[in-house]
């Protein structure tokens, strides 16, 4: 979800005002997905390396996270969404830890929209953590390292029970991936707009979907190979 800075600054504003646009649109983009059916979405929220941003915007950062969960969680949780958050909150204040586990529980049961929030993520973490695990079990003498697979693996990466990424949306014209979901998006399909988020809306989403429908997919094979298989 980028430009939301940029989309301030074109306006003369403070670059808080572009975050607390882009607030609302999450809320449009949310709602869009729901009503379309698409059944996960996952927004890269605040990445690894955001921490190094001015302190004063980062803090701003912070206290618009919180207040948009008090905001918004009743809403979500009626409308049957449920919220997950990935990435490492650790360094986060306290008050918003608690604030996400509220949230994931309150929602858990929900079988609507899954929204997923990555929050001090980033794919190189991801990929060290599951690294990790699988490391230990070898250390503990359960596994073999021989024994090692990608399914293994992927089954210890965020998000291992959804469906790999279909479509991967970037905003605001940058052309490139930031660290996010670098394993789950081996075959995903790229859009990238230059629409700032905070303007991004329904119709800038239509955009990206009739983009992904043109696409052909085929995982390796050939685009033969894929028409036999839709014809069969």
């Amino acid at each position: 979800m980028d430009g939301n800075g940029r989309w301030a600054r074109s306006r003369m504003l403070p670059r808080y005002v572009g975050h607390r646009e882009g607030v609302k649109a999450v809320r449009r983009i949310v709602e869009a997905c729901r009503n379309k059916g698409i059944t996960a979405l996952t927004l890269f929220a605040f990445s690894s390396e955001n921490w190094r941003r001015p302190s004063d915007e980062v803090g701003l950062l912070m206290d618009l996270f919180i207040r948009t969960l008090k905001k918004e969680i009743d809403t979500l949780h009626r409308n049957g969404i449920r919220m997950r958050f990935i990435g490492d909150h650790a360094p986060f204040p306290g008050d918003l830890r608690e604030l996400i586990v509220q949230a994931e529980a309150r929602t858990r049961e929900n079988s609507g929209l899954d929204l997923v929030i990555a929050a001090n993520y980033g794919g190189h973490w991801d990929v060290t953590q599951a690294c990790r695990r699988v490391a230990a079990r070898v250390a503990s003498g359960e596994l073999k390292p021989e024994e090692i697979t990608t399914d293994m693996l992927a089954g210890e990466i965020a998000l291992a029970d959804l469906p790999e990424p279909d479509l991967f949306i970037r905003t605001g014209g940058e052309q490139r991936i930031s660290n996010f979901l670098l394993w789950q998006l081996a075959y995903t399909e790229l859009y990238f707009t230059e629409v700032l988020w905070p303007a991004f809306n329904e119709q800038a989403l239509d955009d990206a979907l009739d983009s992904y429908a043109q696409r052909q997919r085929r995982f390796g094979r050939t685009g033969e190979q894929v028409e036999q298989l839709k014809g069969a």
